[in-house]
């Protein structure tokens, strides 16, 4: 190997840490305005409950109605709104959060929220359950979107967007 083709080499290694800061960057900071119905369909889900098993039915419900449509991002667009405790589902760790002490698991909610991530379905968190909480923004998974409002999000998603509104009781 040459002396350039080593230089190129080191160059590739050492910007691996700063690829690895930037893969852990703040989730994207939302508009309202900026989540459109790009779908025939539009659907949101709330989610501001705290219970573990609820969430994963409101995931299996996700799947199902993906289904219906072939899981066709052009056929239906689903958005799930979480704040309140619903945020703690989207969170990489607890770890300094209210909820350090619960029992969640997290990497297997992750795996299946990134899952139907990949047929469309996109994940907003509220700024001010954010702010409110003092949660660490870094620690949301990566394809999570923030918005200023969860409710506030809801309620124009459904009365601009036309979006049909689904909560699991």
């Amino acid at each position: 190997m040459d002396r350039r083709g080593f230089f190129k080499w080191i160059s590739l290694f050492a910007s691996v840490p700063l690829i690895n800061k930037f893969a852990q960057a703040t989730p994207q900071k939302l508009d309202m305005s900026q989540v459109k119905k790009d779908a025939e369909i539009g659907v949101v889900y709330h989610c501001d409950f705290p219970q573990e098993e609820r969430f994963r039915t409101m995931l299996r419900n996700i799947g199902n109605h993906l289904s219906v449509y072939d899981f066709n991002p052009m056929k239906i667009k689903i958005v799930v709104v979480a704040h309140g405790p619903g945020v703690k589902f989207f969170m990489k760790d607890l770890s300094g959060t209210p909820w350090e002490k619960e029992a969640i698991k997290l990497q297997e909610l992750y795996e299946e929220e990134k899952s139907l991530s990949t047929y469309g379905v996109e994940y907003l968190i509220c700024n001010i359950t954010l702010q409110r909480l003092r949660l660490d923004a870094n620690k949301l998974h990566e394809f999570t979107k923030i918005v200023p409002s969860g409710v506030g999000m809801i309620g124009h998603l459904q009365a601009v967007e036309r979006f049909a509104y689904i909560k699991v009781q």
